[in-house]
């Protein structure tokens, strides 16, 4: 393999029914980011059918090339098409860096597109930057690296992991977690169309039905407020008072995933390294011991008030603001003031 071959940042530009998913435009935003370190440009990597509309809202938030492949047996997500294509793509293209989002669909596509073009890939990426890379067994100091971190063992280490001898260098990363940038309106990008052409084989899965789930909730990764319940809480009756809260600021109710494994609250709810990725403008951890597992999901928040009954808890660490006392007796508190302030206002 002749790495200098490899040149570019690609991002996987995933969409659903027609509609660019929130975290191509997140990597995207850390895609112009590598790139600037690497003097280097970005592109997109667009699959679908019928999606060639979509590369103006590509080229607005960073995407200097979008490479197209549109075809109708792309117009629903199945592995060996998607596969296929995106495989095709890095062999023709040949990209240095290579970002997946760790959707549903991401993890399913990023390591069988590893597989098919022999290189590495480190799942569910909290960090990545350009940096140099130590070989130690040779010593050799190898600059320009991709360095990709995740949590392992539970939340409980921190890994950096390098592909210095195989490209692209490939990352699935989790939502949530890198910032988009703002669009640019009338940006405009280079648009290449390739397709590698598709052969319908036993291998390709026949969708009969799409049966599509409405969900009642709303999405906690895009709520500007959050008011997150722990175990602490002590019941799932209690959260009515965290409900209270949320209602009198306009914002939605999570929680940690000890209230999830009670079966206290849907998964949909959960914040932390098992659950969803947030940064809200405001995070109330509320009866929340501040475990790392849950504090990497919301420790980005831009204001975060702890309330917990423990003055030791870990998530004091971390809280902008906290409040040492019982819960049942501080939210229903904080919430009659906050309700009379905004009723002054």
């Amino acid at each position: 393999m002749n790495l200098e071959e490899y040149k570019g940042v690609y991002v996987f530009a995933q969409q659903v029914d027609g509609e660019v998913s929130s975290i191509a435009y997140e990597l995207l935003g850390k895609a112009k980011d590598l790139a600037k370190d690497l003097n280097t440009d970005v592109t997109a990597v667009l699959i679908g059918s019928g999606v060639k509309g979509l590369t103006n809202s590509l080229a607005e938030y960073g995407a200097d090339k979008v490479i197209v492949v549109d075809d109708p047996e792309l117009e629903v997500y199945r592995t060996e098409p998607y596969a296929h294509a995106l495989a095709s793509v890095i062999n023709e293209y040949k990209p240095e860096i290579m970002l997946v989002g760790a959707t549903a669909i991401g993890r399913d596509l990023g390591p069988r597109v590893s597989a098919r073009v022999a290189t590495g890939l480190t799942a569910d990426c909290t960090v990545l930057e350009i940096g140099d890379f130590t070989d130690t067994m040779t010593q050799t100091v190898i600059p320009n690296q991709l360095l990709m971190t995740r949590p392992a063992f539970g939340g409980n280490t921190i890994a950096t992991i390098a592909c210095p001898y195989n490209r692209p260098q490939m990352a699935t990363v989790r939502a949530g977690v890198m910032q988009k940038n703002d669009p640019v309106p009338g940006a405009t990008a280079e648009v290449i169309e390739y397709n590698p052409g598709f052969t319908p084989d036993n291998k390709y899965v026949e969708i009969l039905e799409v049966v599509k789930s409405v969900a009642d909730t709303v999405d906690i990764m895009d709520a500007k407020i959050l008011v997150s319940g722990g175990r602490g809480v002590g019941s799932p009756e209690n959260f009515k008072l965290l409900q209270d809260l949320a209602d009198v600021l306009g914002g939605t109710v999570s929680c940690s995933r000890a209230v999830v494994d009670n079966g206290w609250m849907p998964k949909d709810l959960q914040v932390g390294q098992t659950g969803k990725t947030v940064r809200p403008n405001v995070y109330f951890a509320i009866g929340i011991s501040g475990a790392i597992q849950h504090v990497a999901g919301m420790e980005e928040s831009d204001i975060i008030v702890a309330i917990n009954k423990d003055d030791t808890a870990p998530i004091f660490d971390v809280a902008d603001y906290g409040i040492v006392g019982d819960l049942n007796k501080i939210v229903p508190q904080l919430t009659e003031m906050l309700k009379n302030e905004l009723a002054a206002k």
